[in-house]
C-alpha cells in the first residue's frame, strides 16, 4: 500500500492512499474525519496504530486525481530524521584515508526543513555550488520503542521511501568532528514521492537503490551488501534515543556521488535527479538555484 502526504490546489494539507493504477489518491484525511481531517498529518495514524484503517479503503476509487496534488514528505514533520552513512561495502574504502571498517554506524541528523517533496526543486544556495546527491532507501518508524532488540527492529517499521540525501561538499568540510552544517540546508534534499507499507515487500534484505543524473546512472547498489543492516540500525539508535512513529532513518548511500568523480560532478541547475528504490518508485527533483 502507498501512503502519501500532499497539498490540496487551495493549499490544505492531506493523506491518502495512492490507487492500484497509479492516477488517484484515496483522501484518508477527509474519509476518516476528525483530527485526521483538521491536520491532514499521516503521523497521527502511525501513532495510532492504525494502519489497518488505511487498508480497509486501498481497493476504493480515488477522490482525487494523483496530477491535481503537491507532494509533500510522506511525514511533513518527523520527530527527527537520522541518518547513516558510510553503510554500503566499498564506502569506506572510497574515503582512502587507510582506515578499518567502522565497527559502529555513522549518525547525523537532519532537520524537516532541509528536505522536499517529490517534484519540487533542490535549492542550491549562493554560499556553493557543490550540492551533491545521495541516493538512499529510508525506513519510517511505525511502532515506538526503545533498546529495541536486533530480532524485533523490522516490526517497528511501518514502510519505506526513497530518500536524496543532498549535500553541500565544502561545508561538510567545516567542522572537525560533524557533517551538520553540511547537510541540512534548507530544501537540499528530498523524501517521496510516498511510503510503501512494509507488507508490500518479500524480503527487505535484497532491495536495490539507483540514483540518476539527467538519466545516467551515478550509483546503484544492493542491501544485501550493507554493513549495518536495517535491524541492526533499528537496534542501535534505539538504544540510545527513543524511537516514534513518524521518525525516518536513512539508511546510507552507496559508492558513486558526485564529489567522488575526477574533476568532481557536482548539480547545477536544470539537471534532474532520480533515486530509485526497487518496490518503492522513482524520486525525482530538479536542480535550481536560490531566488535572491
Amino acid at each position: 500500500m502507498k501512503l502519501m502526504s500532499f497539498r490540496r490546489p487551495d493549499g490544505g494539507h492531506g493523506f491518502g492512499v495512492v490507487t492500484r493504477d497509479g492516477t488517484g489518491v484515496i483522501d484518508l484525511a477527509a474519509r476518516l474525519g476528525g483530527r485526521y481531517r483538521e491536520t491532514g498529518d499521516l503521523r497521527l495514524l502511525l501513532e495510532a496504530g492504525s494502519l489497518d484503517q488505511a487498508g480497509e479503503h486501498a481497493d476504493r476509487a480515488g477522490d482525487l486525481a494523483l496530477s491535481d496534488l503537491r507532494f509533500d514528505l510522506p511525514i511533513r514533520q518527523p520527530d527527527k530524521i537520522i541518518c547513516v552513512g558510510v553503510n554500503y561495502a566499498e564506502r569506506n574504502e572510497e574515503y582512502k584515508d587507510g582506515t578499518a571498517p567502522p565497527a559502529y554506524p555513522s549518525v547525523f541528523p537532519r532537520f524537516p526543513r532541509s528536505f522536499t517533496g517529490h517534484g519540487q526543486p533542490l535549492i542550491r544556495p549562493p554560499e556553493s555550488a557543490q550540492l551533491d546527491y545521495e541516493g538512499e532507501i529510508a525506513l519510517v518508524i511505525g511502532k515506538a520503542g526503545r533498546r529495541i532488540p536486533e530480532a524485533e527492529g523490522l516490526s517497528h517499521v511501518a514502510g519505506l521511501t526513497c530518500l536524496n540525501e543532498g549535500t553541500i561538499r565544502d561545508w561538510v568540510r567545516h567542522g572537525k568532528f560533524n557533517v551538520t552544517q553540511g547537510k541540512n540546508w534548507d530544501a537540499s534534499g528530498s523524501i517521496g514521492p510516498w511510503l510503501v507499507t512494509t507488507d508490500a515487500f518479500a524480503d527487505l534484505s535484497a532491495l536495490t537503490v539507483t540514483t540518476r543524473v539527467n538519466g545516467e546512472v551515478r550509483q546503484h547498489d544492493t542491501t544485501e551488501r550493507l554493513m549495518f543492516p536495517f535491524a541492526r540500525l533499528i537496534h542501535y539508535i534505539s538504544t540510545w534515543t527513543t524511537l516514534v512513529p513518524g521518525d525516518v532513518i536513512s539508511t546510507g548511500t552507496p559508492t558513486g556521488a558526485g564529489v567522488r568523480f575526477d574533476p568532481p560532478r557536482f548539480l547545477v541547475p536544470g539537471d534532474i535527479v532520480e533515486v530509485e528504490v526497487g518496490g518503492v518508485g522513482i524520486l525525482r527533483n530538479p536542480i535550481a538555484d536560490e531566488a535572491r
